[in-house]
């Protein structure tokens, strides 16, 4: 959306518009652009949620960890959790062949994992990035 049709849609003139977003920008509210490829289309066709469980009290073991999970590119998103698991990762693949490589081979080779379970994705019902904001 351009910044007029932004404007025009809010009732700002596009001036005002363009300052408020700038300072969103400034501000942090607006942490990044990015669009959006459909995995498929560029030859990614498996999608899992990986929970992982790690052994107790290798704090240097989870920093190890966690910034060997930042290089994987396969690895879409990771969340410590509350529950049975650790971290929750979200996984792309390019089918189950690559998905069992990285698992068994990369990901279960980690400093402190201790139980890694998988779910593959069948269909995604509701991709959605944008925030629920009040109105």
């Amino acid at each position: 959306m351009s910044n007029l049709e932004l404007a025009e849609a809010i009732g700002l003139s596009p001036a005002q518009c363009s300052r408020r977003h700038h300072r969103l920008e400034e501000g942090g509210v607006i942490a990044r652009y990015e669009a959006r490829l459909r995995p498929a289309a560029v030859g990614l066709h498996v999608t899992a949620f990986v929970h992982i469980g790690m052994e107790r009290g290798h704090m240097r073991d989870l920093k190890l960890f966690r910034q060997t999970l930042a290089r994987m590119p396969e690895v879409l998103e990771c969340h410590s959790v509350t529950g049975d698991f650790d971290y929750v990762l979200k996984v792309i693949a390019r089918d189950l062949e690559g998905l069992n490589v990285f698992l068994t081979e990369r990901l279960v080779a980690l400093p402190g994992v201790n139980l890694v379970r998988s779910s593959v994705c069948l269909e995604e019902i509701k991709p959605r990035s944008a925030l629920p904001l009040p109105e």
